[in-house]
């Protein structure tokens, strides 16, 4: 019996030794397996991904890599020409004489001191210039390619379109309004030339408002330019005036908030005067004959050999010379409408019989004739009757069309309501902040 037990324990124990064994051979193949699995490491192809993603974009300037390249800023200095420039950084003359015949591509005579230019000598060798920069302008510029005997092509810095909203009210003159709220002046002018059939800006007056949206060119994150005006409202004297830029028969241009055209079949005035001098009068004194009579006209005092405009289309049915008007210029618009300009110093480049356009030169002011100093005397006839040139109502050309009136109606929605909180903010002094702040 206990040799019995003893037998059944020493059989017992040696079936459990060899469950361990296999237990331990299993556990031993599945690690080699897995040591020899193909598939991947996922922590490595992160690893790879993350270098992809953070290679390092090597800058350029000009469209030129700068990793190989020294680079160096000058400015052409008064008298420079660019075979000086260029043979003191170490080109050939025969390579200068070669880049002279390509002025087809750039005219190397055309160079103008004070333009920036660039120098970018090859990091592997310090003598030798690989590309020179010369800028035309502010967004072109002349690149001469070294490089391989010489090569030339003009390039274009690229434009960043931003869109700006300002408003402002003026003090003293538009022009002040738009540095007071750190906008480029010429805006001013373009308001002026949108408005021009409205508004007479040189009767502006103090507290009138202004809101505008438009966009802006910027090179090099500096401003460049205006690019394009896309809605106004201007309040002068008790009255709103909306502009919205609109497209319609494949010409651009303003409407108010109704779809009626701003331009107007007349300027609201003929040139951009200092002043008016006198205005319509059934009894004036005349500053030379020094007697009392009509004077059915309004005078514009300018500088001398300030350019006139026709303020309409029209035909030009005389221009002669005429003792108290001096140079004049008579053009039949219409059916009804003639203007009178006279005291010119030459005339444009017009004849008796041409037909002129709204804002085409006709002459430029003088004082011939009898006239004390430099003006225009200009003079509107209704139906052959004089009429104050100031009182005319000038007919609008032709509104947005009813096929369109829908698709208009969207961009004045789109705009006024800005264009108004606009105002209301500088009705309460809020002064936007300039493009740096």
């Amino acid at each position: 019996m206990r040799v019995y037990q003893t037998d059944k324990l020493y059989v017992e124990s040696k079936k459990n030794y060899m469950r361990v064994l296999l237990s331990l051979y299993i556990s031993l193949i599945i690690i080699l397996i897995t040591a020899c699995d193909p598939k991947p490491n996922t922590n490595a192809a992160n690893n790879e991904l993350i270098k992809k993603d953070s290679v390092i974009e090597i800058p350029k300037l000009y469209n030129i890599a700068l990793d190989q390249y020294q680079v160096e800023k000058s400015t052409v200095k008064q008298n420079q020409t660019i075979g000086d420039i260029l043979g003191d950084a170490g080109i050939d003359y025969p390579l200068i004489l070669k880049a002279s015949d390509m002025d087809s591509i750039f005219d190397i005579r055309r160079i103008r001191a004070g333009q920036d230019i660039t120098y970018f000598y090859n990091k592997s060798d310090s003598a030798r210039l690989d590309y020179f920069v010369y800028e035309i302008d502010r967004q072109r510029y002349v690149v001469f390619d070294f490089k391989d005997s010489v090569n030339m092509y003009v390039g274009e810095k690229p434009i960043e379109h931003r869109l700006r909203q300002i408003s402002g009210r003026i003090k003293s003159s538009l022009w002040n309004a738009m540095t007071e709220i750190h906008v480029d002046p010429m805006l001013a002018i373009e308001l002026s030339e949108v408005y021009a059939w409205s508004i007479d800006f040189f009767g502006l007056q103090k507290d009138d408002h202004f809101s505008v949206i438009y966009e802006e060119n910027y090179i090099d994150s500096t401003f460049y330019s205006i690019e394009k005006i896309d809605a106004i409202r201007f309040d002068h004297a008790g009255h709103y005036y909306y502009a919205f830029r609109f497209k319609q028969d494949s010409v651009w241009s303003f409407y108010d908030e109704k779809g009626n055209s701003l331009r107007k079949a007349f300027l609201k005035a003929p040139l951009k005067y200092s002043r008016i001098s006198s205005r319509f009068s059934n009894s004036r004194m005349h500053p030379v004959l020094k007697i009392r009579r009509p004077h059915h006209g309004v005078d514009y005092a300018a500088p001398k050999g300030t350019p006139v405009y026709s303020v309409g289309d029209g035909k030009v049915i005389a221009k002669g010379w005429d003792k108290g008007g001096g140079r004049y210029v008579k053009i039949k618009h219409n059916s009804v409408y003639t203007t009178v300009y006279m005291h010119f110093s030459k005339f444009g480049d017009i004849n008796e019989g041409d037909f002129v356009h709204q804002g085409e030169v006709i002459g430029y002011v003088g004082s011939s004739g009898l006239a004390t100093g430099p003006h225009l005397d200009f003079r509107f006839f209704m139906n052959g009757k004089p009429i104050d040139p100031l009182t005319v109502k000038s007919p609008p050309v032709q509104p947005i069309k009813d096929s369109l009136k829908e698709e208009y109606l969207k961009v004045v929605e789109k705009y006024q309501k800005t264009l108004d909180s606009l105002i209301h903010s500088v009705e309460t002094d809020s002064i936007p902040e300039s493009p740096s702040e």
